[in-house]
C-alpha cells in the first residue's frame, strides 16, 4: 500500500466528519434525536483524548510507569467524585450566559473584561504547545505510513507539519465557523466529535487486543523475562513516584474544567441534566476502558519491537511491524481522530474568546456598530473568528518548530496542562469562597505563569549553567525534603508553579477590598442559587455599598437625596 493511499484514506475520513457535522446542524431536533442528546454529549467529553491519549501514554507507560494512569485517573475521578461540583460549574455558566472559560472567571471577578483579556492571552499560550503536540503526532504516522510521501520526497517534518497545519486550518474553517450563535452552540461539530470519539476508542481497542493478542499467543523465554522486567518496575514505585503521579493526577483534574476546549464541551454545549447524568457514567467507563489497553501496548512494543524504535509509535509500529498493514492504517485514523477532535475545539473556543473577549470590546468602544444590523454584525464577526483560527494554527506550527527538541509527547502535554490550570485557584476558590477578589487572581495568575514560563525555558535548555551557578535553575530545583529530593526538576516546576499561583491568589485577595460589583457576582457564584434572585444578595451588599454603585451613574448628591428620602 502507498502513502498517498493511506492520505487519501484519512482525507476521505475528513470528509465524512464534515457530512456528520453538516447533518447534526440540519437534522431537527424531535424526541427521538434529544433522546440521544446525552449519549452524544458523553462521547463528545472525551475530546479529552488527544493524541497525547492515543500515542503519548503507551510511550510514558514504556517508560515512566505508573504515571501514565494519572491521565486516565485524572478526569475519572472528576466526574465520579466532583460531579456535583461540574453541575455547580455548569449551574453559574447557564445562569450567567457564560461562553467560554475566560467568561466564567472574568464575570466571577465583578465581570472584569480587562481580566477576560488576560484568561485569554494565558489561554492562547497554554493551548499552543497542545495543538503543536497534534502536529507532532500526525507527522509521526505519516513518517511511518507514508515514508515515499513524506520521506523519500525530501520534505523535512517542519514542511510537513505546515501542510498538515494548513489543511486542518481550511477543514476548521469549514467545520465550525459556518454559524453565529448567541449560545455558542455547535451541534454539528459536536455531532462530529462525538463520532470521532467512539472511532478512535474502537482504534484503541482493536489495537490494544491484538498486542494482548501477541503477548498471550507467541510466548518465549526472552519475551517472558520482559514481561517479568515490565511487571517489576511497576511494583518497584518510590515515594517520588507517587508524588509525580499526583502532581500531573492533579493536573488531569483540573483539564477537565480548566482546558478551554473541555469548558467548551462540559459547559457551553451542556442542554439538560440528563447529559450531566449520563456523562458521570460513561465517560469513567471510556476512560478506564481506554487506560486498561496501555499496558498491553506498552509490553507488546517492548517485546516485539527493537530498543531503538521510539515508544509513543508503538500504537503505529505494532502492527506495522507485524504485517499488519490495516491494523495500522486503523491505529493512524484513530490518532487522526484524536488530533482532529482536540484541535477543532480548541480553535473554536480560542476564536470565540478573541472575538467576543479582545475584538468586539474594542469594536464597541469604537462605535463601530452604530447603524449596523444583525447580519453584517454577525458577517464580522464571523471573520474575525476565521482570522483567529488561521492565526492560532501558523503559530502553532511555529511552535512545533521551536518545541522540536522535546521528543516526548507527553512532556508537551503536561505543559500545556500546566499552563491551564493556572485557572485552578481562581475558578475552584472562586466558586467556594467570597472573599476571593479580582486582585487575588492577578497576583496568583501572573505569579503562576511566570514559574510556568520558566520551567518551559528551563526544559528547552535555554538556561545556562547549572542550579550552583544560575538562580533561575536553582529555583527550578527540587528541595531535599525527603521523598521530595527525587522528583524531577520538570514535575517540581510545575508543583511550584501552582503552590505561588495559590499564596498568590489567597495574600492577594486578603491585602485588598472587593468592589461593589465583586461581592454582587460573589454572592451570585458562591453557594446555592435561590429561587428568589432578591435571595441570593439580601444582607450580603450594605446600604454605603449600594450607596457607592449607585453614585457612579449620577453623582453622590443626587444619590443622598433619593436615600435621605427614602429613610424618611
Amino acid at each position: 500500500m502507498s502513502g498517498w493511499t493511506v492520505i487519501n484514506i484519512a482525507l476521505a475520513y475528513l470528509a465524512l466528519l464534515f457530512v456528520f457535522a453538516w447533518l447534526g446542524d440540519k437534522v431537527q431536533v424531535g424526541e427521538k434525536t434529544s433522546r440521544l442528546r446525552p449519549l452524544l454529549y458523553s462521547f463528545s467529553l472525551a475530546v479529552y483524548c488527544s493524541s497525547w491519549s492515543f500515542f503519548g501514554t503507551v510511550g510514558q507507560a514504556s517508560t515512566d510507569n505508573w504515571t501514565y494512569l494519572s491521565i486516565y485517573l485524572g478526569p475519572i475521578l472528576m466526574f465520579t467524585l466532583a460531579g456535583r461540583f461540574i453541575g455547580r460549574v455548569i449551574e453559574v455558566a447557564k445562569r450567567e450566559h457564560i461562553t467560554s472559560i475566560a467568561d466564567f472567571i472574568a464575570a466571577r471577578y465583578g465581570k472584569s473584561q480587562r481580566l477576560a483579556v488576560y484568561i485569554t492571552l494565558i489561554s492562547i499560550i497554554g493551548v499552543l504547545p497542545y495543538i503543536a503536540l497534534q502536529l507532532k503526532a500526525i507527522v509521526m504516522g505519516l513518517n511511518l505510513l507514508a515514508p515515499d510521501v513524506v520521506g523519500s520526497s525530501g520534505r523535512s517534518a517542519g514542511e510537513v507539519a505546515l501542510m498538515v497545519s494548513l489543511l486542518f486550518t481550511v477543514f476548521i474553517l469549514l467545520f465550525g465557523t459556518r454559524h453565529i450563535d448567541a449560545t455558542e452552540h455547535q451541534r454539528g461539530v459536536m455531532v462530529a466529535i462525538a463520532v470521532e470519539s467512539l472511532v478512535k476508542f474502537v482504534a484503541f481497542i482493536v489495537v490494544g487486543g491484538f498486542a494482548l493478542w501477541l503477548i498471550i499467543a507467541y510466548p518465549n523465554q526472552q519475551r517472558v523475562m520482559i514481561t517479568e522486567d515490565f511487571i517489576n518496575s511497576f511494583t518497584q514505585v518510590s515515594g517520588a513516584n507517587l508524588l509525580d503521579m499526583g502532581v500531573y493526577t492533579l493536573l488531569a483534574m483540573s483539564a477537565v474544567i480548566c482546558l478551554p476546549r473541555q469548558f467548551h464541551v462540559t459547559v457551553v454545549e451542556h442542554h439538560d441534566p440528563a447529559d450531566l447524568r449520563w456523562a458521570r457514567r460513561l465517560f469513567p467507563v471510556y476512560m478506564l476502558l481506554m487506560g486498561l489497553f496501555v499496558l498491553p501496548l506498552a509490553l507488546a512494543g517492548q517485546q516485539w519491537l527493537s530498543m531503538d524504535t521510539p515508544p509513543d509509535t508503538y500504537v503505529i509500529s505494532l502492527p506495522l511491524g507485524q504485517g499488519q498493514y490495516w491494523l495500522a492504517v486503523l491505529a493512524f485514523i484513530g490518532g487522526a481522530s484524536a488530533t482532529t477532535g482536540m484541535m477543532i475545539i480548541s480553535t473554536i473556543a480560542l476564536a470565540i474568546m478573541v472575538s467576543n473577549d479582545l475584538v468586539l470590546p474594542m469594536m464597541l468602544r469604537r462605535r463601530q456598530f452604530q447603524g449596523a444590523d444583525f447580519a453584517d454584525f454577525a458577517q464580522l464577526l464571523l471573520k474575525v473568528r476565521r482570522t483567529a483560527i488561521i492565526v492560532v494554527m501558523l503559530t502553532a506550527w511555529l511552535v512545533f518548530l521551536w518545541l522540536g527538541d522535546i521528543e516526548s509527547l507527553s512532556r508537551i502535554g503536561y505543559l500545556s496542562f500546566a499552563a491551564m490550570a493556572q485557572f485552578l485557584p481562581s475558578l475552584v476558590l472562586g466558586m467556594l469562597w467570597r472573599g476571593g477578589n479580582r486582585r487575588g487572581a492577578y497576583w496568583g495568575l501572573s505569579l503562576g505563569m511566570v514559574l510556568w514560563l520558566l520551567n518551559l525555558m528551563a526544559e528547552m535548555g535555554i538556561f545556562a549553567g547549572d542550579a550552583d551557578s544560575n538562580i533561575l535553575l536553582w529555583l527550578l530545583t527540587p528541595p531535599q525534603w525527603g521523598i521530595m529530593a527525587d522528583m524531577s526538576p520538570f514535575t517540581w516546576g510545575i508543583l511550584l508553579s501552582l503552590l505561588v499561583n495559590l499564596v498568590g491568589y489567597l495574600v492577594g485577595s486578603w491585602m485588598s477590598v472587593a468592589t461593589v460589583s465583586e461581592r454582587f457576582q460573589a454572592a451570585a457564584f458562591v453557594g446555592r442559587h435561590q429561587k428568589d434572585d432578591g435571595d441570593v444578595y439580601r444582607a450580603k451588599v450594605t446600604v454605603k455599598e449600594l450607596q457607592q454603585l449607585a453614585s457612579r451613574f449620577v453623582g453622590k448628591d443626587r444619590v443622598a437625596r433619593a436615600f435621605t428620602r427614602y429613610e424618611s
